[in-house]
């Protein structure tokens, strides 16, 4: 499969396959956002940090057009970065973006306080179901799904393992970060509180929070949506790999009648 973006100079340029659900000349919010990640790490370039943070404001719907992507460091310190990272297109901000980094400490960690044990089946465990997420946009194309809760059919809470299969950039592997923020952008679409056919629901942004980065291709979201009589909704979920939880991922919906 091609990748989703290429380079021109400093321009990113997006392909027809980062394309979401709603419009075919606007990509999906997991195909920004990942780029977000990657220039956070490029920036970073040390290992010896965890991107720990990511807040993501989708600003407007984000065009497939050239992205002139903007970094700022707010906070160089040797414990902790903030960066401010922004996506212009045509002369205006589609997306803007907090990271927050922290240095890596090797401590001994009390059972009591690790993340829940994972109760739900593997990947591998679970039978391919064609039919989960299929056809409903190019980016969603690129990638393999397992339902391991719920349906996406029915609204209500689901846990669905994700795959990337295609690379996000052009002669790049896709890194740990990058599939968990492709990954967590899925809580409203695969949780969602009402059904699709009579709601619309577009997220205006994107939280992802991380203790460690996920291992293995497969990333779970374990997902949920509350939504207020007066049109208050908010997506979130537990983002794990096999070996376990590892971070969370969160969405605040606008909601509106078809």
């Amino acid at each position: 499969m091609r990748a989703l973006f290429s380079f021109d100079g400093d321009l990113v340029i997006p392909t027809s396959d980062t394309a979401g659900p709603w419009d075919p000349g606007m990509q999906h919010g997991s195909a920004p956002s990942s780029l977000i990640a990657r220039a956070a790490e490029r920036y970073i370039a040390d290992e010896d940090f965890l991107v720990s943070r990511l807040t993501i404001d989708l600003m407007r719907p984000v065009p497939i057009s050239p992205m002139d992507v903007r970094i700022v460091p707010t906070r160089e310190g040797r414990q902790i970065k903030v960066l401010d990272i922004r996506i212009v297109q045509g002369g205006k901000e589609t997306v803007c973006a907090s990271v927050l980094a922290v240095r890596k400490q090797t401590v001994e960690t009390p059972a009591l306080s690790m993340p829940p044990a994972l109760e739900l089946p593997f990947a591998e465990e679970i039978t391919v179901e064609e039919d989960v997420f299929s056809g409903t946009s190019p980016f969603v194309n690129g990638l393999s799904v397992r339902q391991a809760k719920g349906s996406f059919r029915e609204p209500g809470p689901a846990a669905v393992w994700y795959r990337v299969n295609r690379p996000m950039v052009e002669d790049e592997h896709m890194t740990p970060l990058m599939r968990a923020v492709a990954t967590g952008d899925f809580c409203n679409g695969q949780s969602s509180a009402l059904d699709f056919t009579k709601w619309t629901f577009v997220n205006a942004d994107l939280a992802i929070d991380l203790i460690r980065y996920p291992k293995g291709e497969w990333v779970l979201l374990d997902a949920e949506s509350w939504l207020d009589a007066e049109g208050g909704c908010l997506a979130m979920g537990k983002l794990a790999d096999e070996a376990g939880y590892f971070g969370t991922a969160r969405q605040h919906l606008v909601v509106r009648p078809r």
